[in-house]
């Protein structure tokens, strides 16, 4: 009956957002409408009446989703992708969409205007967008200080990047940069995820590299946290890079890596479009396969020793189920959300559901790394 009503539920909700909301959302500006959204999120989540309704839209939940990893329980094991939070002002709305966990920021030292608009594009054809915001968040010792005295529902972990200006090129100040932002969370969340990957910011990627992966490091080793630090990965790395880093991190106190990125790489077979941004990184369908073959990868490297959680091209329950088939535990969402509807967070969890009794699996977990053992 439950269930039934949720699939009904859903299937009306996904019906009134491709008829009605998308239409009219993409006919705006992709950033505008994103502010907007943010918006209505802060109001939806401030208070306990809001909350409950968009709970009863939106969410769902089955003890066959729920996890224990890391010492952290997740209720279901798909979360926010970073990048949609930037100052982690929608934490008390994220449980009632249906999330079972989600990363804020990426939160940077210094507070970050990010890059010039546009810089935000929609690729339609291709189910992707473009991102060129250029870390745009208002700094560790603003958005530490609005949550150091909250409490949160699910898991939150916390995306710290180097802010994205001249003054942070420089290696001994780029790692001062991450040091700052990442002490100030020490207390905040659940889990850190140390972003690398960012292409949109002064300097690149540089601590793809293993000498400079090892200093910072080494620098954020010296600073006392419980939580558990994963990496961000980009999906534009060849073998030899990932091994590099794998023997990094293995030296060092990570848990996991989040598989991946946005990817940099125009002539991707999934881009239908044939005029796109030159500037910004592609998210969506396009990195999908990038983000698959990711996880398979650093799954049979590490033989499973690490948390992989996979990011990138995640619209369906069938899209969640590949990645942890593949070797995730967990699977983030961004762009899936914008092009299918807000919905789509309890129709992945329910299909998961669905696709774990197919196989015969008791838990989520039990479908971890099956097709790649």
């Amino acid at each position: 009956m439950k269930e039934g009503f949720i699939w009904l539920r859903n299937h009306v909700s996904r019906f009134l957002y491709k008829a009605i909301f998308k239409p009219i959302f993409f006919r705006i500006d992709p950033e505008t409408i994103h502010d907007g959204m943010i918006k209505i999120g802060r109001f939806l989540g401030s208070n306990s009446f809001t909350r409950a309704a968009v709970a009863f839209f939106f969410s769902y939940s089955n003890k066959c989703l729920e996890q224990i990893i890391l010492g952290i329980k997740f209720p279901n094991p798909v979360g926010l992708a970073a990048g949609f939070d930037k100052d982690a002002v929608l934490t008390e709305l994220l449980p009632s969409v249906g999330f079972g966990f989600a990363e804020v920021g990426s939160v940077t030292g210094e507070p970050c205007l990010g890059n010039p608009k546009p810089r935000l594009w929609r690729l339609t054809k291709s189910k992707a967008l473009v991102v060129y915001f250029g870390l745009k968040n208002n700094g560790c010792e603003e958005i530490s200080r609005r949550l150091r005295s909250k409490t949160f529902s699910i898991p939150i972990g916390v995306n710290i990047a180097k802010t994205n200006s001249p003054k942070t090129v420089e290696l001994e100040a780029g790692i001062e940069d991450y040091a700052k932002a990442f002490e100030q969370f020490t207390g905040i969340g659940s889990y850190f995820t140390i972003n690398i990957s960012c292409p949109n910011a002064f300097g690149g990627q540089p601590f793809n590299s293993p000498d400079r992966l090892e200093k910072l490091l080494t620098t954020l080793g010296q600073i006392t946290t419980k939580k558990p630090i994963f990496l961000k990965l980009s999906p534009d790395l060849a073998e030899k890079e990932i091994d590099q880093i794998i023997e990094v991190a293995a030296r060092h106190k990570i848990a996991g890596f989040i598989c991946s990125n946005v990817t940099e790489n125009r002539e991707n077979k999934k881009i239908v479009e044939k005029q796109i941004p030159k500037k910004g990184g592609i998210s969506g369908k396009p990195v999908e396969d990038l983000t698959n073959d990711l996880i398979r990868y650093v799954y049979q490297k590490t033989g499973g020793r690490f948390v992989i959680i996979g990011c990138g091209g995640v619209f369906s329950a069938e899209d969640a189920y590949k990645k942890i088939r593949l070797g995730a535990s967990l699977v983030e969402l961004l762009t899936g959300m914008i092009y299918e509807g807000p919905q789509v967070i309890s129709e992945i969890n329910q299909g998961l559901v669905r696709l774990l009794q197919k196989d015969g699996f008791k838990n989520i977990s039990d479908a971890v790394g099956m097709d790649n053992r």
